[in-house]
């Protein structure tokens, strides 16, 4: 994943069991294919280059079963670590922050949640029939990825779509070498989070 056209598109399938979802870049092309493993103890993502799952390019794994304050810890095709992504415990109850760390475990972002009554508001009035169908058009939540001097380098949104199906990834700021791909990564790995908590 290395040159990404910006904007991403992130689009879930809803005729599947299974957590998953297709990225194309801002020309329509596929990214990736990403895959969530079902019935596992241990969180695990599997990231492809295309849908028929052919060939593999990432792993995410959760560093322990319990994922309130778990790390997921990205590998590509040979097994080297490249970076990883942990949820901050109590910090992501009321409002989703997470921390982006390198392939040497120094933190280099860090990922919150624009505002949270919005996931409130989507997740409250989504139990009501009927009503719950149109929230995906008025209630999406925003994240935006920083740098600790808190320059603005991401943002992914959550676009106006039945079932919450399609968030996108705008680019804000230049990306340095390696940063794209564990942001990206990053970001695939919280919203399957997010979308899980509601």
């Amino acid at each position: 994943m290395q040159a990404l056209d910006f904007p991403l598109d992130f689009q879930f399938k809803v005729t599947t069991l299974a957590n998953d979802f297709t990225v194309k870049d801002a020309n329509g092309f596929t990214v990736c294919y990403v895959r969530q493993k079902l019935f596992k103890f241990v969180e695990e993502v599997d990231v492809y280059s295309s849908e028929s799952q052919s060939e593999l390019l990432y792993t995410i794994k959760a560093n322990q079963w319990i994922d309130f304050s778990a790390a997921y810890i990205f590998r590509d095709n040979t097994g080297l670590e490249i970076g990883r992504v942990a949820r901050k415990g109590w910090a992501s109850l009321w409002k989703a922050h997470y921390e982006v760390y390198d392939q040497n475990q120094q933190q280099d972002f860090t990922i919150r949640e624009g505002n949270a009554w919005v996931k409130v508001a989507d997740a409250l009035l989504g139990e009501i029939p009927l009503i719950g169908i149109l929230t995906g058009y008025f209630f999406n939540p925003s994240y935006h990825v920083t740098r600790p001097d808190g320059t603005h380098i991401a943002t992914l949104q959550k676009q106006k779509s039945f079932f919450g199906r399609k968030f996108t990834v705008t680019q804000e700021s230049d990306f340095e070498a390696g940063e794209q791909e564990r942001i990206v990564l990053s970001l695939m790995m919280m919203i399957l989070l997010e979308r899980r908590r509601g």
